[in-house]
């Protein structure tokens, strides 16, 4: 049995010349987050296609629900004054639900590899830290470090930091798993049937045991939580602390 977990493959370096940032290497996460945007571009553009004020289309239907239940999710949680902040978590929803599903399809999940969630955490970070100034002021937001004494300024800077970090770990650990357990099962199924069937005499078993008949059916079941479940509760997870955060940020 044979498990790969090196990570993304690299398909070519691009030379930058720009001594800080090395070289450019498009990898395989890369390339299928090209995919998963296109295929998002795409879905948007065919359900927003010769929209109708009277007798909608389905597929009008689907596109308006989907909107509306964006609206109730960000405004719910964050109030009237964050409506502009909707096609942002609607957009980084549907990112990381497409993202983790399209493992479904044989392509390696984006989601997989730390740096897919650490930009994200990232800009959600800048997002934070921005609306905490809007909020105070430069000198609130540094003063908020001191609270509720100096002493305690590394601790709430280390706090700070903290908050991007645990949730670009958070979501890259559970897809990852379910990644890696996934494989391990595929691999230790595939193992049992050469030897279960290796059992039978003859050259019946011969060529039964290069079939992994195993591996059909029970990987199924196991993916309606590794892939489907896990997937669409870690995009809700990541957008949840997202808008509660930044609602946050702006009542300190």
């Amino acid at each position: 049995m044979e498990l790969d977990i090196s990570g993304a493959k690299v398909y070519f370096t691009i030379p930058t010349e720009i001594p800080i940032l090395g070289d450019l290497q498009i990898s395989e996460t890369m390339i299928v987050s090209w995919i998963v945007m296109s295929l998002i571009t795409g879905l948007c553009i065919w359900l927003t296609h010769d929209l109708k004020v009277e007798n909608i289309s389905k597929r009008q239907a689907l596109a308006e629900m989907i909107v509306e239940q964006a609206n109730k999710f960000v405004v719910g949680n964050m109030g009237e004054k964050f409506r502009h902040l909707i096609p942002f978590v609607a957009a980084l929803f549907a990112t990381s639900i497409v993202s983790n599903l399209i493992s479904l399809i044989g392509l390696r999940s984006p989601t997989a590899d730390l740096s897919t969630e650490a930009a994200w955490a990232v800009v959600v970070f800048i997002m934070i830290t921005a609306q905490k100034i809007k909020t105070g002021g430069v000198g609130g937001y540094l003063k908020g470090f001191t609270t509720p004494i100096a002493i305690m300024t590394p601790f709430n800077v280390l706090s700070e930091l903290a908050t991007p970090i645990s949730m670009a770990c958070r979501h890259f650990g559970n897809i990852l798993s379910g990644v890696v357990i996934n494989g391990l099962i595929y691999g230790a199924l595939a193992v049992a049937s050469s030897a279960l069937l290796g059992l039978l005499p003859g050259i019946v078993g011969d060529v039964l045991a290069k079939i992994p008949i195993l591996d059909v059916g029970i990987p199924a079941v196991l993916s309606v939580y590794f892939d489907w479940f896990s997937g669409f509760m870690q995009a809700f997870i990541f957008c949840m602390l997202t808008v509660m955060y930044i609602a946050n940020a702006a009542e300190e």
